[in-house]
């Protein structure tokens, strides 16, 4: 692609260069760099409890030794199914140290869910969260799945936070000494305990060997592995820091409350805080009272974070109470933002808060707004560092400025494919290029605008739910005869789920039958906030419901009440 035609260029400040040379170095790599640099500075701070770079750098070798000792091999994938903790980050790197790859999980996703993710990944190993065991352990069934690692939030509690967390859980959790005298099954902590910090680390090609299975979905419905290498997730992380400019290597402290099973959270939070050796101030949920009293206490530089977030902080009563002057830098992703929650949450903290752009496929930021220049509201801004972008008609020409098509994008963050599905991947990567599936266009100065899905995605919260997956779900159910799912807008979520259902003849259905259902297959997020139930959808001539109807009907609602 040809300079002149980059127009975003021109907007780039001198402090950011347009072209760099990224390392070809396996992610642990930068945890050891850290340790070796800082040893004695605080690498987490996690609800009370603190550790330094070394001890976190130790925890994960000692665990990386007793992971190969278990089997995991290289190539091998390995499951994390776990909320924010110091937990989820040591096992994602041991994993990594191993020459394993890490398959990120969802904690909320059902038993279904997770089968289906287990047996498409091949994962042979897991660690989970004590509470999930149970769930785990069923979901494991008939899949490659060999070794189950158990821990629990309280294992890297202060006391007495730890000794008071079981009794205070709502969930009966398994005894130690039950798990123990299970077969293949281990305590994360015996592991740690027993494992040598003299393990060498594998041998990684970053260009080549993946890191990731980071698992997304789309029109089919069928959840996919988007197979990322160790230099996709460096690279992004790399271009990140240097849109970031102004921020100090060994200084920042990151806030991590975006889930670390998403790839943003993993990019924007984890990566970024051990690239930049930042004390990284955890917390397992998003809780706006908590959040509120953690900025104020441990004074994070950098939040990242999903526009829901922001508006359920600024919209807080009594915030004015807090100090949020720490606050420098916010990149907000996963959903449109809002100009009057970025200009309020400016006001309030001092910091500034942009929008970017991405999706798991790109590792996954390719666009953002200037952070320290020229903002343009209800854009996605302006294209990464090295990152190459057009819009492209059905025909695969390049639009002109300020025409709809579908956005396109290059760069070294790009995938390598879909795990086993090499069809879906040709669909995608065409000559290097990655079809992003959503319409847009671009202005005469090079700022993107996102305008429209090409894919029938909803983003609820920063989560994309896929329509086609919920309808199967609701299609189970014996008394439904047709589903349609859409996203209508929410003011808090984004967007939210709603399902029209046609019940089959002489049967009677109600929403709290639909909704016990659903929440047996699908995660809380997932499950439809309405149901409509009708006599007939509406459909074309070769009898393909006309979703593009629903959301015209629904939008047409909106503007009369």
């Amino acid at each position: 692609m040809e300079a002149s035609a980059k127009r975003w260029l021109s907007l780039y400040p001198k402090e950011i260069a347009p072209v760099n040379e990224y390392e070809d170095r396996p992610l642990f790599d930068y945890l050891r760099e850290a340790a070796a640099r800082f040893p004695t500075k605080i690498a987490i701070h996690f609800l009370g409890k603190e550790l330094t770079f070394s001890k976190l750098y130790d925890d994960t070798l000692r665990l990386a030794d007793q992971l190969q000792k278990l089997g995991l091999k290289k190539g091998d994938r390995a499951a994390i199914m776990l909320p924010n903790s110091p937990q989820s980050v040591i096992g994602y790197f041991a994993v990594l140290m191993t020459g394993g790859v890490v398959v990120q999980t969802n904690p909320l996703y059902t038993e279904h869910e997770l089968h289906h993710q287990l047996k498409d990944s091949g994962a042979k190993m897991i660690i989970c969260l004590d509470a999930l065991y149970p769930r785990v352990k069923k979901a494991g069934l008939n899949t490659d799945l060999e070794t189950i690692i158990v821990t629990g939030v309280q294992d890297y509690l202060p006391f007495p936070k730890n000794v008071l967390y079981p009794i205070a859980s709502k969930t009966k959790l398994p005894k130690k000494r039950d798990i123990r005298n299970e077969k293949n099954v281990y305590l994360l902590t015996d592991l740690i305990q027993n494992g040598s910090k003299a393990f060498k680390p594998a041998t990684i090609n970053a260009r080549e060997d993946l890191a990731l299975l980071q698992y997304t979905g789309g029109t089919t419905g069928v959840a996919k592995g988007v197979m990322l290498t160790h230099r996709n997730l460096s690279a992004n992380t790399k271009q990140s820091c240097m849109w970031m400019y102004r921020q100090k290597y060994g200084e920042e402290v990151v806030l991590g409350v975006l889930p670390f099973f998403h790839v943003y959270g993993m990019t924007i939070v984890m990566n970024l805080a051990i690239m930049y050796a930042a004390k990284m101030v955890i917390l397992p949920r998003f809780h706006v009272e908590e959040v509120l009293k953690t900025i104020e206490k441990q004074r994070p530089t950098l939040f990242p974070g999903a526009p829901t977030m922001y508006i359920a902080l600024i919209n807080h009563p009594n915030i004015s109470q807090y100090d949020l002057s720490s606050i420098e830098t916010c990149i907000s992703g996963s959903a449109p933002l809002p100009v009057e929650v970025q200009q309020t949450f400016e006001r309030l903290t001092g910091g500034k808060l942009v929008e970017g752009y991405g999706l798991s496929e790109s590792s996954p930021v390719t666009h953002c707004n200037l952070i320290w220049g020229e903002r343009v509201s209800g854009s996605i801004g302006i294209p990464y560092p090295d990152t190459d972008c057009k819009i492209v008609s059905e025909t695969g020409e390049e639009c002109p400025v300020n025409e709809v098509g579908e956005l396109v994008v290059r760069g070294p963050q790009v995938m390598k494919g879909y795990w086993n599905r090499p069809e879906e991947t040709e669909k995608v990567l065409k000559d290097g290029w990655l079809y992003t599936g959503d319409m847009a266009y671009m202005d005469e100065k090079g700022y993107f605008y996102i305008v429209d899905r090409k894919k029938d995605v909803i983003i609820a919260s920063g989560y994309n739910i896929y329509p086609r997956e919920v309808e199967e779900v609701l299609y189970e159910h014996p008394d439904v005869q047709e589903a349609a799912v859409i996203g209508v807008p929410d003011d808090y979520r984004g967007e939210t789920v709603k399902a029209f259902i046609v019940p089959k003849q002489g049967r009677v259905l109600d929403e709290k039958a639909l909704d016990a259902h659903c929440r047996k297959m699908l995660a809380p997020y997932k499950v439809p906030k309405s149901y409509e139930f009708r006599s007939e959808l509406p459909k074309s001539a070769i009898g393909k419901v006309l979703k593009r109807v629903l959301i015209a009907e629904e939008d047409k609602k909106r503007q009369t009440s």
